[in-house]
């Protein structure tokens, strides 16, 4: 009662300052079978991973550095714990997550991810997460920009025309 409001004091409220360090999100239906249908649609599937790409390849050299997928990988969410809460991890062990997850994605191993490599090693990532999902629907929340939010959208739109 007796303290300054936050708009008194000229602060934004703490509710904006928390989205401002969130993605967007939002919750949707899927399944198995959303997924594997994006993935079948080649256009569709080939146009998200070339933009995903062409946006992660800061350097527009056609290949991804450690330092570049690195962005991809810690949107992945792999260590997140309590249904969107991060706790603190180990720097070592984030090292060693990221680095062996690197390296799936090399497949030639000569230290760079080019497109063929990207496109490859996600659309295996996904085929493990339709084939674990099932053909069963759950609601799951989902970042904006992710490929699951991408063949939601691939299926919504499908289902529209």
């Amino acid at each position: 009662m007796g303290g300054p409001s936050y708009k008194e004091k000229g602060n934004r409220p703490l509710s904006v300052l928390l989205n401002l360090r969130r993605p967007k999100m939002s919750v949707e239906i899927l399944d198995g079978a959303t997924i594997v249908n994006f993935l079948e649609d080649e256009e569709a599937f080939n146009a998200q991973i070339c933009d995903r790409f062409a946006h992660l390849d800061s350097d527009h050299d056609g290949r991804l550095s450690y330092g570049e997928m690195l962005k991809e990988l810690q949107c992945l969410r792999l260590l997140e714990t309590h249904f969107g809460v991060d706790v603190e991890t180990d720097p070592d062990e984030l090292a060693l997550v990221y680095g062996s997850l690197f390296v799936q994605f090399d497949h030639d191993l000569n230290g760079t991810v080019d497109l063929e490599e990207f496109k490859s090693e996600t659309k295996q990532m996904m085929l493990a997460m339709a084939s674990g999902m099932g053909f069963l629907p759950v609601q799951m929340v989902l970042e904006e920009d992710s490929f699951l939010k991408k063949a939601v959208e691939w299926e919504s739109a499908k289902l529209v025309a």
